[in-house]
């Protein structure tokens, strides 16, 4: 019997909006029996959708449990499934699910349901059961080993229990740990942007091509590339990873740092924001890190914001760009808060490496993952040159200005006969080490 116009014509629309028709062979699946298949890859390769299709196949074949998880809340919702390449826009028409964002949850007319969750909390995790999982973004989860140890002990369900992990490439220890599995319950797939050139306008490839293409972080972000310890840099990512903590003790002091932006345009440098304490221990913490491109009266308020939640003792502020508009645009956020400005008198490298310093003795200890300030501390070497690399650490200089605050102090000794102030690394466990350096730090 001769297949019905309306039937047929369905089928071969169906067909053609298949997935496995139109991806590139490296956006599939690979076969075998694996427990990740890990996709590294950089910006606009197509790694969302790979995530959001290969979520699709999982439901229809029968899955009924899928987690997904991304760096933050928003980044679910916004990347995974609400995005241009995210789950509710890839879906097909008759299998589209229904998205409850305050369950954080979707559900597919079969009944399977994915629930969201952020790598901020891996809390969440513990407990619930799954079949299958899409990991977004690894390298820029705050908590990463946490939450994957979390995920893998819900991972339990169904006969064949697995994950997609989608990133950029970061050097974290996840990330480093799952390569190290490739060929045994890890499958690989890398890729480069212009992989996906048929997809994306050629005006923005050749503008990220003109202005990252050969840098630093062109191959990380642009190629894919996994790039380790920049030779002669200030910090070294092992020693992030060493001491790294999941939460800080009772904190003595805690302030929030802000190198401000001098402009607000595309392509403008960030206001690097940092909140950093001091623990009873005599050792430093990084907090948070709410850096970001802003106008003046935005990382003002991020700032305070910053501020109330931690319950900070003041603002530390550098000055040089806004002079005393940068206090005063705080002041017009909250008049209340405490405002420290400093002045930077010589060079980045001469003012970061007392800090390096304290990271090197294991005195400072990120309270979780910072992937974008890590990043900026790896990349900076002695001889840093902003115009090479196409970038100002502006979250590093917060970071600076944080601990100079707190574990650094000036001392101008009039017996000595060095030139400009020595810096006094500040220690509750032993005697003073003292640091030729030429701070000019003015409250």
């Amino acid at each position: 019997m001769p297949m019905q116009p309306s039937l047929a014509s369905a089928l071969a629309k169906s067909l053609a909006e298949s997935w496995r028709m139109k991806a590139r062979p490296e956006q599939v699946a690979p076969h075998g029996d694996w427990a990740v298949w890990l996709v590294i890859a950089g910006r606009g390769f197509g790694k969302t959708r790979c995530g959001s299709e290969w979520s699709h196949e999982q439901i229809a074949a029968g899955v009924s449990r899928l987690a997904l998880v991304g760096p933050t809340a928003a980044d679910v919702r916004d990347v995974m499934v609400e995005g241009e390449s995210g789950i509710i826009a890839t879906a097909p028409s008759w299998n589209r699910p229904d998205y409850q964002p305050a369950l954080r949850r979707l559900t597919w007319p079969n009944g399977a349901v994915a629930t969201c969750y952020s790598a901020d909390e891996p809390e969440r995790l513990r407990g619930p059961q799954h079949e299958a999982a899409w990991c977004d973004e690894i390298g820029a989860w705050r908590y990463p080993q946490a939450c994957w140890d979390q995920l893998q002990f819900g991972l339990r369900l169904g006969a064949r229990p697995r994950a997609i992990a989608t990133t950029t490439p970061k050097p974290s220890k996840l990330l480093k740990d799952l390569i190290a599995r490739a060929g045994k319950d890890v499958v690989i797939t890398r890729g480069k942007t212009k992989d996906n050139a048929s997809n994306l306008a050629p005006t923005f490839l050749k503008a990220i091509e003109d202005r990252y293409g050969g840098t630093r972080l062109g191959r990380q972000e642009l190629d894919g590339e996994m790039l380790e310890d920049v030779a002669g840099a200030l910090w070294q990512r092992s020693w992030f990873d060493r001491d790294r903590v999941e939460s800080a003790p009772q904190l003595m002091r805690v302030v929030v740092a802000v190198d401000p932006a001098i402009s607000n345009k595309e392509g403008s440098d960030e206001t690097g924001i940092i909140v950093a304490g001091l623990g009873q221990d005599g050792r430093g913490y990084v907090l948070d890190d709410g850096s970001g491109r802003y106008a003046p009266q935005e990382w003002a308020t991020k700032a305070v914001d910053l501020y109330e939640k931690h319950r900070a003792d003041r603002v530390v502020a550098e000055k040089n760009q806004g002079g005393d508009m940068v206090e005063a645009t705080l002041r017009m956020v909250d008049p209340r808060v405490p405002v420290k400005l400093v002045h930077a008198s010589r060079g980045k490298a001469v003012r970061a490496e007392p800090v390096s310093a304290l990271y090197e003795q294991g005195k400072i200890s990120h309270v979780g993952a910072f992937p974008a300030l890590e990043d900026q501390l790896s990349s900076f070497a002695s001889d840093f040159d902003r115009a090479r690399a196409g970038y100002s650490p502006d979250r590093l200089d917060a970071l600076v200005w944080a601990f100079t605050e707190l574990m650094v102090k000036e001392r101008h000794d009039m017996n000595l006969s060095f030139a400009g102030p020595v810096m006094e690394i500040i220690t509750l466990n032993e005697g003073p080490q003292f640091y030729d350096g030429d701070f000019e730090y003015r409250g």
